[in-house]
Parts: structure tokens; C-alpha cells; sequence
């Protein structure tokens, strides 16, 4: 057994003392064989060091044989070389929003504008391809807050989004600080009330929705644009009028902010939660057709919906009747309903088959 640096860590070492953070909470048992996800909670919570030792490699048969098996979509991203470099500075940039926002919530608070927008570019970069970065975000989800991970998560959606409606180099790092920064209110909430298993009482969400406005009481005063206070506020408005706090329309809500709305739902969404499974892009999509088209920026939520589903043409899907196939061809009018061809050959037109829809990505 040897102490190494965090850095030094490889995924299949093995734990021979339990780590703890500096606050005494266990991080990882003794006797746990460690993974990228694992590596990066210990830099998330600022380990420096564990106690390891070396686990005897596979043979070179055993390690061969140990790939036969056919690996869900999931796990050949996790796969991926790039995959682990992104879990690895997620997961770093995690520890330096949690900083950014406690020194935000100072009496004398200030925020690193640039710290947090760089940060976020060296992420953006690690992904070759909207889907790739996709990806990676939904297989990020073992990173267990409900502030940090999401507010960077919405922050790189929201700056695709505004990339895909051609912003201005300025405006796309304005509409990422809006999505770091959105819901910064929410560290004023008590823990135990954000992190709650199941769904809230009318009570406890009442509470909850109280942190648009505590994230601008927090802001107002800063040195940040108008922009990044206004999205705090308002990322739960609606263009119909149904949102909150204020039930304002259309072009009374700030255009930032209408970017962050978009990509607050859409990560939500696809996260997992105590009650449900992530549901699927395609679930999501869907339920932004058939129940909130009319509450977001019409040109806004159009381009996201139509790019989110082009970046999975050509990916293999499971069915709802359990037969499986290849994204052809999407249907711009029907985007849940695209051509695919199924793994006999076949081809099978979903805007033909109503009773059919796509289960999962695989």
C-alpha cells in the first residue's frame, strides 16, 4: 500500500483506508476499487491524497473476454478517452462554482467572471460534437447536488443554444454566466429542503420558488451585467404568463433569460429523480411539443428541439414494442416521429405507426 497524490490515481486501484472529507464525512470505504467517477468526487471534495495499492492485472485472455459482451450506449460513452478528461474537469470546475458562489454570498462578496467563464470554455472543448457533449452531461449524472452539477450543466446547454442562434462571441459568454449563475438562490434554501426524496409539498415548493428571488437579492448588487441578474429571476417565467415570480409574457422577459428556461427544463428533465428514471431526449422532446411550445420563445425552442433530435439521426434506438434500429432520418414537422431502419433491414416511418415511440437510446 502507498499514499498517492489525487493526481496520481488510476482508475482499477484499490482503497486500503477509508477517505474522508475534511468535514468528516466518508467519501469512499476502504476495500473500494476505484473508477474515473470515483477519482473525480475526491477532487470535488478537495482530497488531496488517499492510501491505494495496485490490483494485479487481467490477463491478457481474461481482459479480452471481459469485452465480448455488448455494452449499452452508456458505457461506451463512459468508455471513451474524452469521457474520462471531461469527468475529470466537471468535476474540478464543480469545486470552483461551489467557491465562486460562497464567496458571492460574502458580506464584501466578489465573483471571478473570467475564472468561471474559462473553466467552462476548457469543458466545451473536451466535446467534439453537440452529442458528444450531450452525452457526456447525461453520463455525468452520478455527481449527486442539486445546485452545482445542474448549474453548470445549464450553463453549457444554454451557450450550445445561443451557438445554434448564431450570438456574438460577447453574448454566448454573457448567456453562460446567466447559466452558471441562474440558480444561485438556491444556496440560501436549506439543504434538506433542495435535496429531498420525492416530490414536494405545495408547501415546501412554494418555499422552493422563493430562490429566483433570493438569487437576485444576492446579485443586484454585484458588478454583473443586467442580464445574468434578470435570468436568476426570471428563468421560471413563461411567455404565456404561467410562470413565476412575476407571471410575465412574451417579450417582457428578459431574451437571456428565455435561453436559460429552456436549458433549466431540458436538464431537469433528463436527469434521473427519486420518483423517475432520466426520462430520454425523446421523451423530452416530446413533452415540449405537446405541452410547452407555447411557453417558450417561439424561435428559440424550435431551434433547440430540431437540433437536440438532428444530433441523434444516425444513433441506434430501442422501440416501445422492444424492436430496435437506426435513426434515418428525422421528420422536421414530427421530431419524436423519425425514419429508422430496424436491425433486419427493414424500414419503419414512426410517423406511420402512432402506437409506436422511441424507448431509449442504446
Amino acid at each position: 500500500m502507498k499514499e498517492y497524490a489525487v493526481e496520481e490515481l488510476r482508475p482499477g486501484m484499490k482503497t486500503t483506508k477509508s477517505v474522508y472529507s475534511n468535514h468528516g464525512q466518508l467519501i469512499i470505504e476502504a476495500g473500494t476499487v476505484l473508477t474515473s467517477a470515483l477519482i473525480s468526487r475526491l477532487f470535488f471534495y478537495g482530497i488531496s491524497s488517499a492510501e491505494v495499492e495496485e490490483i494485479e492485472k487481467e490477463t491478457e485472455e481474461e481482459e479480452e473476454q471481459s469485452f465480448v459482451p455488448k455494452t449499452s450506449y452508456s458505457q461506451q460513452v463512459k468508455r471513451r478517452p474524452e469521457f474520462m478528461d471531461f469527468q475529470i474537469d466537471y468535476t474540478k470546475h464543480l469545486g470552483s462554482v461551489k467557491d465562486s458562489f460562497n464567496d458571492i454570498r460574502k458580506p464584501d462578496g466578489e465573483v471571478d467572471t473570467e475564472k468561471l467563464l474559462s473553466e467552462t470554455s476548457e469543458l466545451l472543448s473536451k466535446a467534439s460534437t453537440t452529442l458528444g457533449l450531450l452525452d457526456m452531461l447525461h453520463n455525468m449524472r452520478q455527481i449527486d447536488d442539486s445546485i452545482y452539477a445542474h448549474s453548470v450543466n445549464v450553463a453549457l446547454i444554454a451557450r450550445t443554444l445561443a451557438e445554434w442562434l448564431h450570438f456574438s462571441e460577447e453574448d454566448l459568454k454573457l448567456v453562460t454566466l446567466c447559466g452558471i449563475l441562474h440558480d444561485i438562490g438556491k444556496t440560501a434554501l436549506p439543504p434538506e429542503l433542495l435535496n429531498k426524496p420525492g416530490k414536494y409539498t405545495e408547501e415546501e415548493y412554494a418555499r422552493v420558488k422563493q430562490h429566483t428571488l433570493l438569487g437576485y437579492k444576492i446579485l443586484k448588487d454585484l458588478p454583473l451585467d443586467v442580464h445574468v441578474k434578470r435570468a436568476a429571476l426570471q428563468h421560471h417565467e413563461r411567455c404565456d404568463g404561467s410562470g413565476y415570480p412575476q407571471g410575465l409574457k412574451d417579450d417582457e422577459i428578459d431574451p437571456f433569460a428565455q435561453i436559460i428556461a429552456i436549458a433549466d427544463v431540458y436538464d431537469a428533465m433528463t436527469a434521473a429523480r427519486s420518483y423517475r428514471a432520466p426520462l430520454c431526449p425523446f421523451d423530452v422532446i416530446d413533452a415540449f411539443e405537446k405541452e410547452g411550445l407555447q411557453k417558450y420563445h417561439p424561435q428559440y425552442i424550435l431551434t433547440f428541439l430540431r437540433r437536440i433530435a438532428s444530433s441523434y439521426q444516425h444513433n441506434r434506438v430501442l422501440l416501445s414494442n422492444g424492436q430496435s434500429g437506426t435513426i434515418v432520418m428525422i421528420n422536421p414537422k414530427h421530431l419524436t416521429q423519425p425514419m429508422l431502419q430496424l436491425d433486419d433491414g427493414s424500414i419503419l416511418d414512426l410517423t406511420e405507426h402512432l402506437d409506436l415511440s422511441i424507448a431509449k437510446i442504446i
